[in-house]
């Protein structure tokens, strides 16, 4: 009886450790990032995990054309705004969205789902989006080793091994 207690409180600590060791997002293997910035008046938010190249053929390969992605590693990339704004154009509402991309190889869609909160894109479902913008890719002038977001005058840029893409938020 002993026995077999000891190894049910080793068995649920062990579990507990694991746990712990899972929701730490900076002990990742693709560690999470926040990116903040101003378009206008709006501050716009981007949590994502930031996988590395690590020596493999990213798109077209690792994360295939005409594909849905989650737009970086582990869980889908949130896109947070604090008031309405225009994305390419089109009207984004203030919220928080799940943001997922279709990479091609000169033009991506770039798309903003109302599920924000999932594990990658395995939930994904288009009739939740709410809205999608295309845009041109461009090769970066030096090889970027970690998915990077940022936002630099009205644009959010995202970068990672030979590809910049980025799209207007007013």
């Amino acid at each position: 009886m002993k026995t077999t207690t000891l190894l049910l409180m080793t068995g649920l600590m062990a579990s507990s450790l694991l746990s712990c060791a899972q929701d730490n997002k900076q002990s990742r293997p693709s560690p999470a990032q926040k990116a903040t910035g101003k378009a206008g008046k709006a501050t716009i938010t981007i949590d994502y995990s930031s996988p590395a190249v690590k020596g493999r053929k990213v798109y077209g390969d690792l994360v295939p054309y005409g594909k849905i992605w989650r737009a970086g590693a582990n869980e889908a990339t949130i896109f947070e705004i604090d008031s309405d704004v225009k994305v390419e154009g089109q009207a984004l509402a203030k919220g928080k969205y799940g943001l997922f991309a279709i990479p091609g190889e000169s033009e991506w869609t770039i798309v903003f789902n109302k599920t924000w909160n999932q594990w990658g894109s395995y939930r994904y479902k288009q009739e939740e989006d709410v809205l999608r913008v295309k845009v041109a890719s461009k090769k970066t002038a030096q090889p970027v080793e970690n998915l990077t977001y940022s936002i630099e005058g009205g644009k959010v840029y995202l970068r990672w091994e030979n590809t910049e893409v980025a799209f207007r938020v007013e």
